[in-house]
């Protein structure tokens, strides 16, 4: 058994996951990916195993079940989601999403040329079809995705205004932040909607973190 599988599930219980054991296997996979890359290519400043596993997986993983839910309410009812992850460096949240949400098509997009290389050699070592990495600016991409997220990446202001290009028309954003952004909030321009600012609870991890739900 790997080392942090009792942290892991320990985790997902406190989350309320129910995930199988082929997928706690590939997020394990995943993390040990980052640890072996993180040392040639510094993909993180998180070395710690049992750090990195509450600062990036548990962390990732507590947006799981707020996405799911609105996921479900979006407007057009499809087979499948497509999602951008912005600014996406080791691939949190995204390849967290690809792993658990196989119905999502993540794509995860980084300015930096070896973080999207990273996320293509993830895609292929932990055989997942529904992603992929992508060595571009996000002002530049026009394909509409479903959900746009972010973490820990930009402003508010600066997120939705660089991404919004990519936002489908009932598309929504996802930003994963710390404390509650008030200043960021209050800057946003009149059509960005804010619809919900969503505490998180993350296990094991002593800080604050919320989602901020917006609508373009």
């Amino acid at each position: 058994m790997h080392p942090l599988m009792p942290s892991l599930r320990q985790g997902l219980n406190d989350l309320g996951l129910d995930l199988e054991e082929s997928i706690q296997d590939r997020l394990l996979a995943y993390l040990d990916l980052i640890a072996k890359w993180t040392r040639v290519y510094n993909l993180t400043a998180v070395r710690d195993a049992q750090e990195m596993l509450s600062h990036h997986l548990l962390d990732s993983l507590a947006v799981i079940a707020p996405l799911r839910r609105e996921m479900a309410n979006l407007q057009r009812a499809v087979d499948s989601r497509s999602l951008l992850d912005v600014g996406s460096g080791a691939g949190l949240p995204g390849v967290v999403i690809a792993i658990v949400c196989p119905e999502v098509q993540v794509t995860c997009v980084d300015t930096v040329a070896k973080k999207a290389a990273f996320i293509q050699q993830v895609a292929v070592s932990l055989k997942l079809p529904n992603l992929k990495g992508l060595h571009a600016r996000v002002e530049s991409l026009t394909q509409p995705f479903d959900i746009i997220c972010s973490r820990a990446f930009a402003s508010l202001l600066d997120f939705t205004q660089w991404s919004r290009s990519a936002l489908a028309e009932d598309g929504i954003w996802l930003a994963m932040k710390g404390k509650h952004p008030e200043q960021e909030l209050q800057v946003l321009p009149k059509d960005v909607k804010v619809f919900h600012v969503e505490p998180l609870n993350v296990p094991s991890l002593g800080a604050e973190r919320c989602i901020v739900w917006m609508r373009g």
